[in-house]
């Protein structure tokens, strides 16, 4: 018991875990690009989407776009610098994304909520933050079938908090995500495919997209799109 208290001590004062080696990507190609137009290719599919113009604008083919990062997430979960991302709301997107990473089809996926709105969405049990995806939640009941990718078959979900501090990238991407949606949460699994570790390098990450159904890798630091 004395081990289990000092343990979670350790982990609630831990202020990164962002630990892994920085790479230089100003080699990387691709096609410039703003948070909003990834946004709204997770949202519809197509780079400049504007809501009020009175068009109507098809889901169907929305994108999956890993992000990659700065450091590496240090433990087992991805955290928004290895990550691959999902529109939360695709009826069809659990096993979309199963698919892609040739997983089983009953595993669920987890989802990333900015902080501030994780009660409205999720019973967060008592907890002020879950910032490395390590505890499973309540969907509220008024939610579960509107985030359906990431509610589980017993209606829970393992959340991420996310906050500007923590991660200004990955936190403004899903502010611009919620624009068009009206839901502050993705899909968020570990950017790799069934057997591999996941993504650390440049290269890592630009082999597997090259070797799978992902449609894009997006590079916030340097504000960069690319396919295949």
């Amino acid at each position: 018991m004395m081990v289990v208290l000092l343990l979670d001590l350790h982990y609630w004062n831990m202020k990164s875990i962002y630990l892994g080696p920085t790479y230089d990507l100003s080699a990387i190609e691709g096609d410039p690009i703003t948070p909003r137009q990834v946004a709204s290719l997770l949202a519809f599919g197509e780079k400049d989407v504007d809501l009020e113009s009175g068009k109507f604008y098809s889901m169907q083919n929305r994108k999956v776009i890993a992000i990659f990062q700065g450091r590496s997430e240090a433990g087992p979960r991805a955290l928004g610098n290895r990550s691959i991302l999902y529109d939360p709301r695709d009826p069809a997107g659990r096993d979309k994304i199963n698919t892609i990473k040739h997983r089983e089809a009953f595993r669920p996926f987890a989802g990333t909520v900015l902080k501030e709105h994780a009660n409205k969405y999720f019973d967060m049990a008592g907890l002020d933050e879950s910032p490395y995806m390590t505890f499973a939640v309540d969907v509220r009941e008024e939610w579960v079938d509107n985030i359906p990718a990431i509610n589980h078959v017993d209606n829970t979900c393992r959340v991420q908090t996310v906050t500007r501090e923590q991660n200004q990238h990955f936190y403004d991407l899903i502010v611009e995500f919620q624009k068009f949606s009206s839901i502050p949460i993705l899909l968020n699994t570990s950017f790799n495919l069934a057997g591999e570790p996941m993504v650390e390098t440049p290269e890592d990450a630009i082999r597997t997209l090259e070797g799978s159904d992902i449609d894009y890798i997006y590079f916030p630091e340097i504000g960069k799109l690319r396919g295949k």
